[in-house]
This record gives structure tokens, C-alpha cells and sequence, in this order.
């Protein structure tokens, strides 16, 4: 077997593909949402698995750079969730004819703060993208906006990051939420 497809294939005992997360803000804290290529106007955070023997971060570096075209130097670590969160597909993505076969993804989400300018986001920096089109949200918009299946996995991961956006944008939301 190859061993680019070995390690794309990645299943862990019960079944969940591991993952990377990645949410990328900018200055004024919204985030980078994507549109898949060919997702019939499917957007998504980019996203993708762990290679075998990659550690999650080392394995968001390899996406940021092949869905984003963004070196590690274009941004800063803010901060990454404690732990796996999980999605199920539903039945219907299953494939089971797949061995082994996966059932969802378990997720290590990071946000990242790009301090290079936005004009180094390329999203065919490979031969093969995954987004044709992107744009700045608000941080919870993706929440709601993101297919059903994987609406609580969002909702999870941006609860514990937004404690890692800059302090006065917390706050201010905080005050506008209270009205």
C-alpha cells in the first residue's frame, strides 16, 4: 500500500478518523470561512486528517499550508482545544465497503491569529484545492452556517477557543449580549 494513502486512511478502534481543526482569525478577530470546491456551496473551516506518526500540530502546519497556502510564519498559535472533540457522519457518508471502516472524526481544533498580510492566502498553492472561494465571518457565525452534523463539534471547539480572543472584543460581546 502506499504510504501517502496509508496514512490518509488513519482509523482509529472505534472508528473516528483524527483530525485538525483550523481557525484562522484576523485583527478584528473574525474568521476565515472556506467554500469547498465541490461541496455544492458547502462552507467549512479548513480541516484534515493525521497522518500516522504526525503529531496534531505538526498535521495543522501540513493543512494550513496545503488548503491555505500559509506558512507557519504567516500566523501565531492562539491557543487549541484540551481535547478530542467528535462528529458521527451520517449513515448515509458511512462507507462501508471501506476497511476500516469510519464512522466520524475526532478533532484537535487550533486558532490562529494571521499576522502576514491577508494577501498571502492562497487557496491554490496545490495542484489539488479544496476551497475555490473564501471570506471573513464573525466567530460564531460558522456555528449555524456549517452543515448540521458537525454544528456541536463547532459550537464545542469555538467555546473553547473564544477565550483566547483578544480581551476587549470578549468583552464588548459580552456587553452586547447582556442587552
Amino acid at each position: 500500500m502506499d504510504p501517502e494513502t496509508d496514512n490518509e486512511r488513519v482509523i482509529d478502534s472505534e472508528g473516528f478518523r483524527p483530525n485538525v481543526g483550523i481557525v484562522i482569525c484576523n485583527q478584528e478577530d473574525q474568521v476565515l470561512w472556506g467554500r469547498r470546491i465541490n461541496g455544492k456551496d458547502s462552507w467549512q473551516f479548513p480541516q484534515g486528517g493525521v497522518h500516522r506518526d504526525e503529531s496534531p500540530e505538526d498535521a495543522m502546519y501540513r493543512e494550513l499550508e496545503e488548503e491555505v497556502g500559509l506558512p507557519p510564519e504567516a500566523v501565531t498559535i492562539l491557543g487549541r482545544t484540551s481535547g478530542w472533540l467528535r462528529y458521527r457522519l451520517p449513515k448515509k457518508y458511512v462507507r462501508k465497503t471501506e476497511a476500516p471502516v469510519c464512522i466520524g472524526q475526532k478533532q484537535i481544533w487550533f486558532l490562529l491569529r494571521l499576522v502576514a498580510p491577508e494577501s498571502r492566502i492562497r487557496l491554490d498553492a496545490h495542484a489539488d484545492p479544496e476551497f475555490d472561494h473564501w471570506r471573513w465571518v464573525s466567530f460564531w457565525y460558522p456555528v449555524t452556517a456549517v452543515v448540521d452534523f458537525k454544528q456541536e463539534v463547532y459550537r464545542q471547539a469555538l467555546t473553547q477557543l473564544a477565550e483566547r480572543l483578544s480581551p476587549p472584543r470578549k468583552a464588548a460581546r459580552k456587553r452586547r449580549r447582556k442587552r
